[in-house]
C-alpha cells in the first residue's frame, strides 16, 4: 500500500470536511456557534450576504472614537478613569450648532481603553465637553441645539438678606475644548482625543493657636467668596452675583508635633507636644486670575474677622520656582487642592507674619495683600 497516497487523500476529505462547515457556520448567525459572537454577525448583517463584496466593504468602513484625558493636574498623569463618572460629548460645525451630542457615565468610564462611539459625517468640527460627578446635582446645563446656550451654572440658594451662597461639597466639574478637530473621509479606526481642565477646587482651612491650646471650631465660621458661579461655554466667567461658600465639613481635634531631636531628659523619650486645631473643608468653582475671591474666618462670639485673605494672591505665592514657567492661570486651572495652615495668639486673632499653604511656609512682609 502506498501510505503517502493513502495520507493525501485523508487530507484531501478532512479540508473538504472543514470547508464545508465553514461554509454553514457564515450561512447564518442565529446558530449556536454564533452565541457569544455578535459582532461578527452585526458586521456581516451590515455589508451584505455576498462574500465576494465583504473583503472590498470593510476595506471602505470608517469609524471615529473620542478619547477623553485629564492630564491638566500638578502630577501630569491622566486621572480621567479616577476622577470623571459622566461625560457629555458636543460635536459642533463651524457656525456653532449642535450636530450631534452624547452622554456616557458610569463603571464605563473607568475600564481601561475607554472611547467614546461618534456618529458623524466626515468634515472638520469643534468639540465640547462637559464632564464629572452627578451624585450632588451642583451644576446646571441646558439643553440647546447652540453652542453658546450651554453655559455651566452652579445651584445655590439664597439668604434672607438675597445673598447667594453654597453651604454643601460640589461635584467635581471638567470643561474641555477641541477646535478644528479633523474627521477624515478615509477609512479605518480615526481617534480622536479631548484633554480636560478640572473647574473645582477645595481648600483645607487649619485654625492652630500658636501656644498649642485647643481651638473651638464652633466658634468660627468659615467661608468664601467669589463670583465665579457661572461658567461660559468656553469656561470663561460669566458675570454673575457674588456667591458665598460656606464650610460643608468642620472637625476639631489634635496633633502631636515632633520639636527637636533632644530626648527628655527624665523619661528618655522623644520631645513631643501636643496642639489643638480646628479644620474646615470648602469646595469652590473654578478660580480665574482677575477675580477676586476671598477666604474669610469670623469669630462667632465677637462678630469679629479673624482675617480675611486674598485666596489667588496667596495660591500663587507658592507656585513655586520649578513652575515658573507655568501661566498663573494655568497654575490655577491645575491646581485644584489647597491646604492651609493659620495661627492664632492668646486673642484668637491671626499671628499674621506667617502661613503654610501646601506644606510651605510662607513669611509675609507685605501684609496688604
Amino acid at each position: 500500500m502506498d501510505i503517502r497516497s493513502h495520507t493525501g487523500r485523508a487530507a484531501a476529505k478532512l479540508l473538504a470536511l472543514v470547508s464545508v462547515l465553514c461554509c454553514v457556520a457564515m450561512s447564518s448567525c442565529n446558530d449556536l456557534i454564533y452565541d457569544d459572537e455578535n459582532d461578527n454577525c452585526s458586521l456581516r448583517d451590515t455589508i451584505g450576504s455576498d462574500t465576494d463584496t465583504i473583503g472590498s466593504k470593510i476595506d471602505t468602513i470608517v469609524s471615529y472614537k473620542v478619547r477623553f484625558t485629564y492630564y491638566y493636574n500638578m502630577k501630569y498623569a491622566d486621572a480621567f478613569a479616577h476622577e470623571v463618572s459622566y461625560v457629555t460629548l458636543y460635536v459642533l460645525d463651524t457656525d456653532g450648532n449642535v450636530v450631534w451630542q452624547k452622554t456616557e457615565e458610569g463603571d464605563a468610564l473607568a475600564e481601561e481603553g475607554y472611547m467614546m462611539d461618534v456618529d458623524v459625517a466626515p468634515g472638520t468640527y469643534n468639540l465640547l465637553v462637559w464632564a464629572g460627578t452627578k451624585d450632588l446635582g451642583s451644576f446646571y446645563i441646558p439643553e440647546s441645539t447652540l453652542a453658546t446656550d450651554l453655559t455651566c451654572t452652579l445651584n445655590h440658594s439664597y439668604s434672607t438678606d438675597g445673598q447667594a451662597y453654597v453651604d454643601t461639597d460640589l461635584d467635581r466639574l471638567f470643561h474641555g475644548w477641541l477646535a478644528d478637530a479633523e474627521f477624515p473621509d478615509e477609512a479605518g479606526e480615526h481617534v480622536i482625543t479631548v484633554d480636560l481642565v478640572k473647574d473645582t477646587n477645595i481648600f483645607h482651612v487649619v485654625l492652630q493657636h500658636t501656644s498649642g491650646s485647643s481651638v473651638d471650631v464652633n466658634k468660627f465660621t468659615f467661608t468664601i467668596t467669589d463670583d465665579n458661579g457661572s461658567m461660559d461655554w468656553d469656561n470663561s466667567l460669566l458675570d454673575d452675583e457674588r456667591m458665598t461658600y460656606y464650610a460643608w465639613y468642620t472637625y476639631q481635634g489634635e496633633a502631636e508635633i515632633y520639636l527637636g531631636d533632644e530626648d527628655d531628659e527624665e523619661t528618655g523619650d522623644e520631645t513631643r507636644a501636643t496642639f489643638g486645631a480646628a479644620l474646615a473643608e470648602l469646595t469652590t468653582a473654578r478660580l480665574v486670575k482677575g477675580h477676586s475671591p476671598r477666604l474669610t474666618v469670623t469669630n462667632n462670639e465677637t462678630g469679629k474677622t479673624v482675617f480675611s485673605i486674598p485666596i489667588i494672591d496667596y495660591a500663587l505665592l507658592v507656585k513655586g520656582y520649578e513652575n515658573r514657567e507655568m501661566s498663573d492661570q494655568e497654575y490655577l486651572d491645575r491646581q485644584d487642592e489647597y491646604d492651609m495652615v493659620f495661627f492664632l495668639d492668646e486673642g484668637e486673632q491671626w499671628e499674621d507674619s506667617h502661613i503654610y499653604i501646601n506644606s510651605w511656609e510662607v513669611v509675609l512682609q507685605d501684609k496688604t495683600l
